[in-house]
């Protein structure tokens, strides 16, 4: 992926840092929502192979993660906790956790990108861009280091909770993950006005 058409707009009106900002784990019934914004060099050549991170296999992301990480002028992760969600709601957990990540570059961008609608309770200027992370060089990178940060963590977690098969979705509600639900009931990394996690039978919270 090149730069993309508004990033090449905001270029040549003269903001030459700009960050790409995108999140990760609205949909699943485990585990947190996480963040990435960066800067990425706007004098290096971008990287080969870098795309939506939904696009791309798990190898790849890895792969390319390390790149970008290697790459960036900065980066900022951050993240909304489980009690987070359950407590201001999906939507506004993840405008918490973008302004988390924003708040931790340790380099002020000229422009802030963001993937999907513009953020009214964000606070901070920004830019929105449907599809960004098809479209936007800044935005995929993003995307691709916050895709790889959360499954690390989602790895971490199954390994203390092997039943739920995190490893592999991720927190996601495939039917092993609900199962799981219903045979062994929520962990405190569930998310529990979900719907499927406040519907199971058992009203057990396993630790």
């Amino acid at each position: 992926m090149r730069w993309g058409a508004v990033e090449r707009e905001l270029r040549s009106a003269g903001g030459l840092l700009i960050a790409g900002v995108d999140e990760v784990g609205r949909g699943p019934l485990a585990g947190p929502v996480v963040a990435c914004a960066i800067v990425m060099r706007p004098d290096a050549p971008t990287i080969q192979g870098v795309d939506d991170s939904k696009v791309l296999s798990a190898a790849d992301r890895v792969t390319l993660a390390s790149k970008i990480l290697k790459r960036a002028v900065c980066v900022g992760l951050g993240a909304a906790s489980v009690r987070e969600i359950d407590r201001l709601n999906i939507y506004h957990a993840s405008t918490l956790a973008i302004r988390r990540a924003i708040g931790k570059l340790t380099i002020a961008p000229q422009h802030v990108l963001i993937d999907g609608k513009p953020i009214r309770s964000l606070g901070i200027e920004h830019r929105a861009v449907v599809d960004g992370d098809a479209t936007c060089y800044a935005i995929a990178c993003a995307s691709i280091v916050a895709k790889v940060t959360r499954d690390r963590l989602m790895t971490s977690l199954a390994r203390r909770h092997p039943g739920y098969l995190w490893e592999r979705n991720a927190g996601y509600s495939t039917p092993a993950h609900l199962a799981a639900l219903q045979t062994v009931g929520p962990t405190v990394h569930h998310r529990k006005n979900f719907a499927p996690v406040a519907q199971c039978v058992l009203p057990l919270e396993i630790r």
